[in-house]
């Protein structure tokens, strides 16, 4: 059409065709299931698919080619019945008289008999009755629809089965289901990644080095070297994090794709139902990796460019110097783990990955923007030189071989490739309605190319957020425009609606949770991912050219990105940001039914302005939770309470009451996003102290979350800094930020407000204690005459020398008490005894692996007269009131 338009550029407005064409989709379809069962499945079933599906699909070809052959013979023409002798009788019909031409010219040969059809002004014709002809062309075409979707079927299952043998063949998966150590030559498939730190108890689960790789030669411990071609997953444990916190420095993550290694490793059988792995190597102690052979020369130009936008970035703040290669190049080795939180928490995890998303909008550098697809695009650098689209299209697609290529040849960024790549083919066509078959066909050949996506969630929410874009986006579009929406917002609106009411379902099995704030933090993020993705390709590109041009690009990409964090972080840490769900095949059908009957009743609304402004006014409400509100409605916090103990699952975080707005806060938790909801929904926006008892992951991991967005005076800590990872975390933490780090040391005593404290323990000359459990800081609170024991995780040492001290005098018949150690089995009856505490208050996570807390332990405080409250089972814990009158709120 282009060409045959006359004009060097195209036409500017390309023909429309009739209804979307959806024959591709059911042998795309059909491919995708087949291959999403056949990976795993047996060579008998595989064979008996192929058979059927070859022979079934063959023979209804055979079928429609003689229907053809048949149909192309001859017409029927129509059949002479008498009606009855009169009719058999009639005179012929008469000649028209004649006359001038009608109007519209000469009649067709053959009369206006012959030509007219049942709407004809002309009568029926005497003698000739009409019997109904049904042309072969409609159950022709079903039969050779059926047999695309059988042959299909039978390639895929073909396909499949020659993948899944890849798991099954070879001495790796027999070695690796007896443990075996071997030493074998691996080559690197993906770039090496971290495992994200993660709570495990006291501690933070050790990281290691993640290595998708082939076994190319293995040799096992009878001496046998066997030539095989295995994939498997190689893990090397890491040393400990340098002063720093980078843990680039390790060779294992400077290895490069295509990259041969000899390892030394233990073969273990890989997880259950797990994917594209037929066993797991395990490289412990520690060392080098051992290169047998460099990778190939398009790999190492792509780590340079991927190097030198690390390198630009690696003067910027930490949210864009994490973000920007994620942007670009899909690369989060540097993202910390509660932003990843945040991002997942709203739904802008995709911005991370390397997506359709990131290839449009570098198209749209060239091409223009994607809204103009149906004309010839007038806003890009190509029609500024005067490029034609067809050349344009040439041109895009050398732009596509270059993306693949720096953001490495992955399944992932294939698939991103084929979907950004229907863009150019409705530029090459002109033809606007080819966007669906082209994404059929785009999702026909990865899944014959790879049977593995069709198993991938990252496959399935691409090919569902394509699909949402090209058939919903675009209706939804025209409706809100209809009710004077303004074209882009109701063109941004009706993108992330769409693409979150599709992936919603299947989002839904991963997390377990439905993000209430995914639409609007897609549509604030929208307008800084084009700069901040456009900038970095920027940067990517002239970093190998000249570095100080490339950091000065950076360093205006950190704008965007630097917004996109914060979106992210203010939008999890919203009280209603999410609404746990059943992350099961049923919880996802119910979310689809919810959703499809959201989006009925939303139509309705949108006739009335009113309803829709008092609908959005009510999830505003429900999402923020303003704490004034939200104290009317729910109750929660209580007036007047002093002391909250948050819910933040298996660890401790208790926020003491300092005046309006402010707390002191003792402990941060196992997760950042927990104890910033906690603290937001308490009305917290200053924190003169934070005081970390003790150094365990389940007290500091969620140090990021209480000083997000708000005024820290200090941090106080033990002396006793181990483990040492989690103390340099605290440091880092603090340095970033410029808080002071102070120690706090027995008999130390403050004031803020009309709340004071004095600390209990660790004596300032006390010997190395056992472990950080026992250094703990004890402090005794007081707040308008009610009295608080903060014990950390003290253990029975240190708990019988608390009792035995001085400050025994202190501790004796207490208000409340925060248990020790989540009420482990570990305390100290003596203890116990001289607290006397009318209220005990357990921090506890459900279900937790340990134990907590010990049914002895809740006993003996329930024999002392004690309350026992946890919040595993009442949720945060309030306490308000004074001393003879003491109130206790649950959230």
């Amino acid at each position: 059409m282009h060409a045959a338009s006359g004009h060097r550029l195209g036409v500017a407005h390309p023909r429309q065709e009739g209804p979307t064409d959806l024959r591709l989709v059911p042998p795309a379809l059909a491919a995708w299931g087949t291959a999403a069962l056949m990976v795993h499945a047996s060579t008998g079933w595989v064979v008996g698919v192929v058979a059927v599906g070859l022979a079934a699909g063959a023979g209804l070809l055979v079928a429609h080619r003689g229907r053809g052959r048949a149909s192309r013979a001859g017409w029927r023409q129509p059949r002479v019945r008498p009606e009855s002798r009169v009719e058999q009788e009639s005179p012929a019909v008469p000649e028209p008289p004649a006359g001038p031409e009608p109007r519209g010219g000469p009649e067709p040969r053959g009369g206006p008999a012959s030509q007219a059809g049942p709407e004809s002004e002309v009568g029926p014709v005497p003698g000739v009755s009409r019997v109904p002809y049904r042309m072969p062309f409609c159950s022709a075409a079903a039969k050779a629809s059926v047999a695309a979707v059988l042959l299909c079927v039978a390639a895929s299952a073909a396909s499949a089965g020659l993948h899944g043998a890849d798991l099954r063949r070879g001495p790796v998966p027999r070695l690796a289901e007896r443990y075996t150590p071997v030493t074998a030559e691996v080559e690197l498939t993906s770039d090496p990644r971290l495992t994200r730190p993660r709570v495990n108890g006291a501690h933070a689960a050790p990281t290691a080095v993640l290595l998708p790789a082939e076994v190319r030669r293995v040799r096992g411990p009878d001496g046998t070297v066997v030539d095989t071609r295995t994939p498997v997953l190689v893990i090397v444990d890491v040393a400990r994090r340098s002063s720093s916190g980078e843990r680039g420095r390790s060779p294992w993550l400077k290895l490069l794709p295509s990259t041969r290694v000899r390892v030394a490793a233990q073969a273990v059988p890989a997880l259950a139902g797990g994917d594209r792995v037929a066993a797991m190597l395990r490289v412990r102690g520690g060392r080098p990796p051992e290169v047998v052979e460099e990778a190939s020369a398009a790999q190492r130009l792509a780590g340079r460019l991927r190097a030198g936008l690390r390198e630009a970035t690696d003067g910027l703040d930490g949210d864009a110097r994490a973000l920007l290669p994620g942007f670009v190049v899909g690369d989060t080795s540097r993202v910390p783990a509660e932003l990843d939180e945040a991002f997942k928490a709203t739904d802008l995890t995709h911005l991370l990955a390397v997506s359709g998303a990131n290839f449009t909008i570098l198209l749209a550098l060239f091409i223009g923007p994607p809204g103009l697809a149906q004309r010839a695009e007038r806003r890009g650098l190509a029609p500024r030189l005067g490029i034609p689209l067809r050349a344009t299209a040439l041109a895009g697609g050398a732009l596509t071989l270059g993306f693949v290529i720096v953001c490495r040849p992955e399944p992932s960024v294939v698939r991103a490739a084929a979907c950004g790549s229907i863009a150019l083919l409705a530029l090459a066509t002109g033809r606007r309605r080819s966007l669906v078959p082209a994404l059929a066909t785009a999702v026909l050949l990865l899944v014959l190319y790879d049977p593995w996506l069709a198993r991938s969630y990252g496959f399935l929410l691409s090919v569902l957020a394509t699909g949402a874009l090209l058939l919903l986006a675009p209706r939804w579009s025209a409706a809100l425009q209809r009710r004077r929406v303004p074209p882009r917002p109701a063109e941004a609106l009706a993108a992330a609606g769409a693409a979150q009411a599709v992936c919603a379902p299947v989002v839904v099995v991963l997390s377990a949770k439905v993000s209430l704030v995914a639409v609007p933090c897609n549509l604030l993020a929208e307008f800084a991912v084009a700069p901040a993705t456009v900038l970095g390709f920027a940067t990517l590109a002239v970093a190998p050219i000249a570095m100080p041009v490339a950091e000065r690009i950076a360093w205006c990409a950190s704008w965007p990105a630097g917004w996109i964090a914060d979106i992210a972080r203010a939008g999890a840490s919203l009280p209603g940001a999410g609404v746990d769900w059943p992350g099961s095949s049923t919880g996802a059908a119910l979310l689809a039914l919810v959703t499809v009957v959201a989006v009925f009743v939303g139509r309705r609304l949108l006739g009335r302005p009113w309803l829709v402004g008092a609908c959005l006014v009510v999830f505003l409400l429900a999402v923020v939770q303003p704490p004034p509100l939200a104290r009317v409605i729910t109750g929660w916090p209580p007036p007047g309470w002093r002391f909250v103990m948050c819910d933040v699952g298996q660890g401790d975080a208790t926020v003491l009451a300092a005046g309006d707005g402010r707390g002191v806060v003792v402990d941060a938790g196992p997760d950042p996003v927990l104890v910033d909801r906690c603290l937001t929904a308490l009305g917290i926006t200053e924190v003169p102290l934070v005081v970390l008892t003790h150094f365990h992951a389940d007290h500091v991991a969620g140090l990021p979350g209480v000083l997000r967005g708000r005024a820290v005076g200090a941090i106080e800590t033990t002396g006793f800094e181990e483990p040492v990872e989690q103390a340099e975390f605290v440091h880092r933490e603090a340095a970033a930020r410029r808080i002071p780090v102070t120690r706090a040391v027995a008999g130390q005593e403050r004031r803020t407000g009309g709340l004071a404290w004095r600390v209990l323990w660790p004596p300032g000359d006390a010997a190395v204690p056992d472990g950080p459990n026992d250094a703990s800081v004890t402090m005794l609170v007081r707040s308008a005459g009610l009295t608080l024991l903060l014990l950390g995780d003290l253990e029975p040492p240190a708990q019988r020398d608390l009792s035995r001290s001085p400050a025994v005098a202190e501790v004796a018949a207490v208000d409340v008490v925060k248990v020790a150690h989540h009420g482990s089995v570990y305390q100290d009856p003596d203890l116990i005894r001289v607290m006397a505490p009318r209220l005990a208050l357990i921090s506890v996570g459900a279900d937790n692996p340990y134990g907590h807390p010990a049914p002895s332990t809740v006993a003996a405080l329930r024999d002392g007269g004690a309350t026992v409250l946890r919040t595993d089972e009442d949720g945060a814990i309030a306490v308000a009131g004074t001393a003879e009158e003491l109130r206790v709120a649950r959230d």
